[in-house]
């Protein structure tokens, strides 16, 4: 194991938090794009010293872009350091696949959750968890067998029982000081036919677009020590998922930041806050160095040899027109956004 890894899985042994903040800017010019939420357009909110600010990337969002730095898109599996970690594959009947990575509720994903074989291994650990005293640590070690990245980033298996939950020990957000709000527009032009039927997609249509401009961009990083020492999962697997937690952030952090089109950003600074005196050096280094050290720290788990849960599952049938309707006809439950996970640990 290097050095710089070494030092830090040692530094935060007795520490509750571990927690990073990194400084950012566009990679081109002053402006960017936060995200926007049903209803709400952009996060403004203010300081009570006044100060406007912004959230750029929610919680939710950064989950689940921290799961992708673990995924190789070109090639449709788990990048090759994590090759041993235990996730679950799902080959659907459309001839695509899925995974509990690229699901944005992890293990909780409908594709998932609904499987005998999962909801037998979690149950056979936890026991009845409809009634009496959950022992949250039999769910922490029959989720982490099944798919580490849930125990990191938390999950919610209301499907099986719904008190089975295990909060974020790894959160994340991005936010903006001194927000300011940079308007502009444009016009969609037709070359064709410029006063056509503009609600068929003809004709020329003006838009206007906010974007905004900030003093300063930071994305935040805590890591829930003492919860994850309270699972009980022992020293291996607190050691795996520290790395794992350091190779996510280092990896979304060195090349990871074009959230949007036009939100495309790169960190200038990375300072750890807690524990003090404790220093990150070069990214790409701590990211090369946790990908070095992450197969024997995955092999020091003992996983076995078939880490990989492999499922099939049925594409669930599109709605038919009209609300609350299923493609047969049936009720159906509302359904939750990739971002919207609540309060849910996803």
């Amino acid at each position: 194991m290097t050095a710089q890894l070494a030092t830090i899985l040692d530094a935060v042994q007795d520490e509750p938090r571990l927690l990073i903040e990194a400084t950012l800017r566009p990679v081109q010019g002053d402006r960017f794009q936060p995200t926007g939420f049903p209803d709400l357009g952009a996060a403004l909110y203010r300081r009570p010293d006044g100060t406007e600010m912004l959230l750029i990337e929610s919680a939710q969002s950064m989950a689940n872009r921290m799961e992708l730095t673990c995924w190789n898109q070109a090639e449709d599996r788990i990048v090759e350091p994590l090759a041993g970690l235990p996730h679950v594959v799902v080959s659907l009947d459309n001839g695509q696949q899925t995974s509990s990575i690229q699901e944005a509720h992890r293990l909780n994903s409908p594709y998932i959750v609904n499987s005998d074989r999962v909801k037998s291994a979690i149950t056979s650990e936890v026991g009845d968890a409809e009634s009496g005293v959950l022992d949250i640590r039999k769910l922490a070690h029959s989720v982490f067998k099944l798919d580490p990245c849930s125990v990191l980033h938390g999950v919610f298996l209301e499907k099986i029982a719904g008190r089975l939950r295990l909060q974020r020990l790894l959160s994340s957000f991005i936010e903006a000081e001194n927000a300011q709000a940079a308007t502009s527009g444009g016009v969609k032009l037709d070359r064709v036919n410029p006063s056509g039927d503009t609600a068929q997609g003809f004709g020329n249509v003006p838009f206007s677009r906010t974007e905004f401009t900030a003093e300063e961009i930071t994305a935040y990083f805590n890591l829930d020590l003492a919860t994850m020492r309270g699972y009980g999962l022992g020293e291996a697997a607190n050691r795996l998922l520290v790395a794992l937690a350091l190779y996510k952030i280092a990896s979304l952090l060195r090349g990871g930041l074009r959230l949007r089109t036009a939100c495309d950003l790169e960190a200038e600074a990375v300072e750890v806050t807690r524990p003090k005196n404790l220093v990150i050096g070069d990214l790409s280094a701590l990211r090369d160095e946790t990908a070095k050290a992450l197969p024997e720290l995955i092999r020091a788990c003992e996983f076995g040899p078939n880490p990989v849960t492999r499922l099939e599952a049925t594409v669930a049938p599109k709605k038919a027109k009209g609300k609350g309707k299923d493609a047969s006809g049936s009720a159906t439950q509302p359904e939750k956004s990739e971002g919207d996970a609540g309060e849910d640990g996803q």
